[in-house]
């Protein structure tokens, strides 16, 4: 264990710098691993490096020491030249798996992003130049299914948090693959919801609410909630993951719109990271406040305070904070 100053430093030596300098090579080799399909190629088998690589068609010795690497991590066994999954490596990194993480392809992405934030921080603004709505395909999925990965392991709790008495329909705003419209349907005895989001999103958010036969309770629309109105007649609007993209201008505007898409009284329900006022707690949200700089134009993580205003000013009240199992909070607001 790591001895701590009073002041709580974590860091107090050269190796222990080393070793925070050098983490990411062992991100890598299991990012590499999952984009590979290695773990998937073995399943409940035990097979030699040679075996793999002719499956996935990479270069032999390569995917020898990657598997070697991988054997150091704790993530493949190696016996008699045969190498297998560990417990945890076949529950939770082999495709089709009930526990089957298949987020983390949506950190394999992510690692390209993350490599800019030295110019990110420079330029003040991602430098990639590229808005979600125009990523290709393959990085949409990834990122739905990480977002799915999540939510639905999240949603039911965040559900019982809110008060959906007199909720008869609710709009998910950015709402992805519809988890979070999904446990509140269910928690709601007549409650019905709409998923807005971008055209590419909504084509698998069709998939995913189809898949869990609720089509009959979900509808979805297709928009930009930038530019576009987002309907009317809600009781509720949810907006998950969704203020940290965006500039506090933007959120403003957002907010306007979500008054207008309510019914009277109804609910502003926001659920993100809140940063306490100095920016350097939870954890978590420090490091995300990075991969919106990275990853978009004018998106942060924002404070209490911050979100407060924005709510009092688009006419929001009684507005209160809850805070999740999960790291983030809750800020809801009656119209």
């Amino acid at each position: 264990m790591k001895s701590e100053s009073p002041s709580g430093e974590r860091f107090t030596s050269p190796p222990d710098f080393m070793e925070l300098a050098t983490a990411f090579q062992r991100s890598r080799t299991l990012l590499t691993a999952f984009e590979l399909g290695i773990f998937t190629c073995l399943g409940d088998e035990s097979c030699t490096s040679a075996e793999v690589a002719a499956d996935l068609d990479t270069d032999a010795r390569a995917t020898d020491r990657l598997m070697n690497a991988l054997c150091a991590l704790g993530l493949l066994r190696k016996e008699n030249g045969l190498f297998s999954n560990t417990p945890g490596a076949a529950r939770f990194l082999v495709n089709e798996k009930p526990d089957y993480m298949g987020n983390l392809m949506h950190s394999v992405n992510l690692w390209d992003t993350w490599s800019t934030l030295t110019d990110a921080v420079r330029h003040g603004a991602s430098v990639i130049n590229q808005d979600v709505s125009e990523r290709e395909e393959p990085w949409l999925d990834a990122f739905i299914a990480a977002m799915h990965w999540r939510g639905v392991k999240q949603a039911e709790q965040i559900a019982g948090l809110l008060d959906l008495n007199n909720v008869k329909r609710m709009l998910d705003v950015g709402g992805g693959s519809g988890a979070y419209a999904m446990a509140l349907v269910r928690a709601g005895k007549d409650l019905n919801a709409v998923i807005f989001d971008l055209p590419k999103a909504i084509a698998l958010t069709n998939t995913y609410v189809e898949r869990a036969g609720l089509s009959d309770r979900i509808q979805t629309v297709a928009g930009n909630y930038k530019w576009d109105m987002l309907g009317s007649g809600f009781d509720l609007v949810f907006l998950s993951a969704i203020i940290h993209s965006n500039s506090p201008e933007e959120n403003r505007a957002l907010l306007q719109k979500c008054i207008a898409a309510l019914n009277p009284r109804g609910q502003v329900v926001i659920l993100d990271f809140i940063m306490d006022e100095g920016r350097t707690s939870p954890p978590p949200a420090t490091f995300f406040a990075l991969n919106m700089l990275v990853g978009t134009e004018a998106g942060d993580t924002y404070t209490e305070p911050e979100i407060r205003a924005w709510m009092q000013s688009a006419g929001l009240r009684d507005i209160v904070r809850k805070d999740t199992p999960f790291g983030t909070g809750m800020m809801i607001g009656r119209k």
